[in-house]
C-alpha cells in the first residue's frame, strides 16, 4: 500500500498523464529564501506528521498513471532535516541543490551536486543540512511502496 506520508500521492502531480510535455523550473522567494519550484507544481508539506522532521518541503513532479515510478524534489532548508526512517522499498536520490548529508545505515557521507545515492531496502536513512543554503534532490521511487517506519534515535 502506499503510505500517506512523504510516500502521498493524493496531490496531482503536473505529469500525471496525458501527452508528453515540460515542466520549466524557476527559483521563487519562498520565506525569505529562494527555493526551487516549476510551473505548475505546488509545494507541498513533507509529511503530515510535523514532529520527526524540520524545514522540508514536497513537490511531485511526475506520475505518470501507465508508470510503475514516482518522481518527487525535496527541498531541506538550512537546518532541516527529513525523517529517520527505514523500509522496504528501494530508492534512488539525485542533489540537483547545495550541499546536505545522508545517514546511511550506521554512517553519515556528505552530498553535494549530481551525487547519487542508492537506498536499498531496510536500509536507515536521512536526509540533513546543516548548510546556510537549500539541500534539494529528486526522488525516484517505485509507485507500489511501503509504509516508511521511524527509527528510534
Amino acid at each position: 500500500p502506499i503510505a500517506a506520508s512523504s510516500c502521498d500521492t493524493s496531490e496531482p502531480p503536473a505529469l500525471l498523464a496525458g501527452a508528453s510535455r515540460i515542466l520549466r523550473s524557476h527559483e521563487r522567494a519562498a520565506g525569505g529564501r529562494r527555493s526551487l519550484g516549476w510551473d505548475g507544481v505546488r509545494a507541498l508539506p513533507y509529511k503530515l506528521e510535523t514532529t520527526l522532521f524540520r524545514g522540508v518541503t514536497r513537490h511531485v513532479l511526475a506520475a505518470p498513471e501507465r508508470a510503475t515510478f514516482d518522481v518527487r524534489y525535496y527541498e531541506v532548508e538550512p537546518g532541516g532535516h527529513t525523517t529517520h526512517e527505514v523500509h522496504e522499498h528501494v530508492h534512488v536520490i539525485v542533489v540537483l541543490r547545495g550541499l546536505g548529508r545522508v545517514r546511511l545505515g550506521g554512517e553519515t557521507h556528505e552530498l553535494g551536486f549530481a551525487d547519487v545515492v542508492y537506498i536499498s531496502p531496510r536500509d536507515p536513512h536521512q536526509f540533513l543540512n546543516p548548510y546556510g543554503e537549500p539541500f534539494g534532490f529528486l526522488c525516484i521511487v517505485d509507485r507500489a511502496r511501503d509504509r516508511p517506519v521511524t527509527v528510534e534515535e
